[in-house]
């Protein structure tokens, strides 16, 4: 299957993630999932949330909730909204504050694991994320003293820096050739994988990843430090904010 395929689905926003609106034909439509002939909505995973946003056709709208993986991508229509027929032509439109805000969010958790994987060598272990606020766990027996200060300064100064943030796609071997590209203590690069898809934030960051990105960490915001948790012997939880 093609990376960027789902199901029946082509997949959008894995090759443009500032696309917010487009067209598509309905292939499979009941009150569950509304499955479309290509997507623009990203299905969450990784730590991020599916997009939200709306269907218009015949001069009705859907609301979309979320979105389930399945042998399809379901859009999930809000609770009591019409769904369209199997062949109609519907005009998508996802949330652009919700997406721009997640994006923001998912790059600067990259530029938390960036600093941290450089500076201490510590691996993720979990994380987590929504709209501006996200946590990161990681591999740190120890926290040295000025931690929580110098990882902020640290992530705000690769902000500042105003690094590009690439995406490609790679043939797997090509892929796990590169140095640390598994920033996470376990693979959860399925097998059956054959392209892996790389985020890289240049100079400071690459690794395999399947979310949306802004195009350079100055597009990112102020990144704070709000919380340094113990999660047990040897595993620290961050948790960041995000704001202009």
């Amino acid at each position: 299957m093609s990376s960027d395929l789902y199901g029946r689905t082509e997949r959008l926003e894995l090759s443009d993630q500032n696309l917010r609106e487009f067209e598509a034909v309905v292939l499979d439509s009941t009150p569950d999932g509304i499955v479309l002939s290509r997507s623009a909505f990203y299905p969450g995973g990784g730590g991020q949330p599916a997009d939200h946003g709306v269907l218009l056709w015949l001069g009705v709208e859907t609301r979309i909730a979320g979105v389930r993986k399945g042998d399809d991508l379901y859009l999930i229509p809000a609770e009591g909204d019409p769904v369209p027929p199997v062949g109609t032509v519907v005009r998508a439109a996802v949330s652009d504050e919700r997406r721009s805000a997640l994006m923001r969010t998912h790059s600067g958790l990259h530029v938390l694991c960036g600093v941290v994987f450089r500076d201490y060598g510590s691996l993720v272990t979990g994380g987590n994320m929504e709209p501006f606020a996200a946590r990161m766990d990681f591999n740190l027996p120890e926290v040295p003293p000025g931690f929580k200060e110098a990882v902020e300064d640290a992530c705000n100064a690769e902000v500042s820096a105003d690094r590009r943030i690439d995406i490609r796609v790679l043939p797997r071997k090509e892929a796990f050739d590169i140095p640390d590209i598994i920033r996470t203590a376990t693979n959860l690069v399925p097998e059956e994988v054959e392209e892996v898809r790389i985020v890289d934030i240049v100079g400071l960051d690459t690794q395999a990843d399947g979310g949306t990105h802004v195009g350079s960490t100055a597009q990112i915001g102020r990144i704070k430090v709000t919380k340094i948790e113990s999660k047990g012997k040897g595993f620290r939880r961050l948790r960041i904010a995000i704001s202009d």
